[in-house]
């Protein structure tokens, strides 16, 4: 099979979340997405979808804006895709973060003043206008090894006066967790999601960080033969994880993974009652510290008290994967760019964009897998693992190969004449 019956394979599978007029268009777009360069306007997306002009490009607005395809449908097919190729066994590891995504005119749907965490610092808050969305990532562990792959499978706007991210977060997790009613998850997020330990989400774990101040107690002591009053909920209050790092024994040097390297730490362990979070049952708190005294102490729990310490601050510090898939989706796809403003229009256009993310990582996995597929550069010949970048250029070079050789006569053109054209437009930004 070759690399574009490949990739019409891959998008052939969402037909079912589409009527057939607007599954053509979405066909087009998805093409027109890869090969554009520069902006993603959808005027622009347009001429690279209908280099003919057969469809008005009014018909790719109205495409987010009020197109008859579903959303739901959209990104349940992408995660049963997704985990029936790379998680078939084990259990389904997902992290969950938000991001912003920047916004330009007083009346874009759903769109508002927002915290930047990535310009705020710990001295600045600072604001902009955008889209807040909250994201759901299938974390896969590539061929190649080294940092897991975040591929979105799910996706909520974030709207002033409506459900906070916290309830989306939740909402998106239990919709995951229906779609595969006999598997095992395990959920990690930053702090700020730490309260969905106390969720009860279904078949699911989470790991995330605890506050150093965190309020901390002992399971409550086992009640006496007779003993009157209500059954006590916490046991005898413990040192805040501040103060527990503090102590002199008690740490183990382990290697752990983070972001694809093997790393040396120190690390607690305790199984304690974080009453606030999750009344009445243990979590696992590890603190994490640098050997070299070169980083501050991590405080990290999960909700699996069989999990060991080494797991724990492994699998948060692999969340990560969906700060990356945050910055190659703005960077790379302009998630950013579409100018939609009206009904689902900025939504959609959003979500499609971390849609294609995902597709064109499965893409590459399917056709390249392992294999290098970019030329070493005298200035980088360390490069042995492929970025995104790589992939979506393996995706261009065979859809603008097949774009230009099909349209053309026999023996008119020659890959080696044209080749150099197809590399420069398979890298364009």
């Amino acid at each position: 099979m070759s690399a574009v019956q490949t990739w019409e394979v891959i998008v052939a599978g969402f037909l079912p979340a589409f009527t057939s007029p607007s599954f053509e268009i979405f066909i087009r777009m998805a093409g027109g997405w890869v090969l554009c360069p520069g902006r993603r306007t959808i005027t622009r997306v347009y001429q690279f979808a209908e280099p003919q002009g057969e469809r008005a490009h009014d018909a790719y607005h109205r495409f987010f804006r009020e197109g008859a395809w579903s959303m739901e449908a959209l990104w349940r097919l992408l995660a049963k895709m997704m985990v029936g190729i790379f998680c078939q066994k084990g259990q389904i590891l997902m992290d969950l973060d938000d991001t912003l995504f920047h916004k330009s005119g007083r009346k874009v749907k759903g769109s508002a003043w927002w915290r930047d965490a990535v310009s705020s610092t710990g001295q600045k808050v600072v604001h902009a206008f955008g889209l807040n969305l909250v994201v759901l990532t299938l974390r896969v562990e590539p061929p190649w090894g080294g940092e897991p792959l975040g591929l979105p499978i799910n996706m909520r706007l974030h709207q002033k006066n409506g459900p906070s991210l916290l309830e989306l977060a939740e909402e998106m997790a239990r919709e995951a967790v229906s779609w595969f009613p006999h598997r095992d998850f395990h959920l990690c997020a930053d702090g700020f999601y730490a309260s969905l330990a106390g969720a009860d989400l279904p078949r699911t774990h989470l790991t995330s960080r605890m506050r150093r101040d965190a309020a901390l107690y002992q399971l409550p002591p086992k009640r006496r033969k007779g003993q009157r009053g209500r059954p006590r909920k916490k046991g005898k209050r413990l040192p805040t994880p501040e103060q527990m790092a503090k102590a002199k024994t008690g740490w183990r040097r382990v290697v752990v993974e983070e972001r694809g390297k093997k790393k040396e730490r120190l690390l607690l362990v305790r199984d304690v009652i974080w009453y606030k979070v999750r009344p009445g049952k243990l979590v696992r708190l590890v603190i994490s510290r640098d050997p070299q005294a070169k980083q501050k102490d991590d405080f990290f729990f999960t909700t699996d008290i069989e999990s060991t310490p080494q797991t724990v601050a492994s699998t948060y510090a692999g969340r990560w994967s969906i700060e990356d898939t945050f910055k190659n989706v703005k960077q790379y796809l302009g998630g950013q760019d579409p100018q939609t403003w009206k009904e689902q229009g900025p939504q959609r256009a959003a979500a499609f964009s971390l849609w294609l993310y995902s597709t064109i990582w499965l893409f590459y996995l399917k056709t390249k897998g392992a294999k290098p597929s970019w030329i070493k550069m005298p200035w980088y010949t360390q490069k042995n693992t492929p970025s995104f970048k790589d992939a979506l250029a393996v995706l261009r070079r065979a859809l603008w190969k097949d774009r230009i050789f099909s349209s053309s006569e026999k023996q008119s053109l020659k890959l080696k004449n044209i080749g150099p054209l197809i590399e420069a437009l398979a890298n364009a930004a």
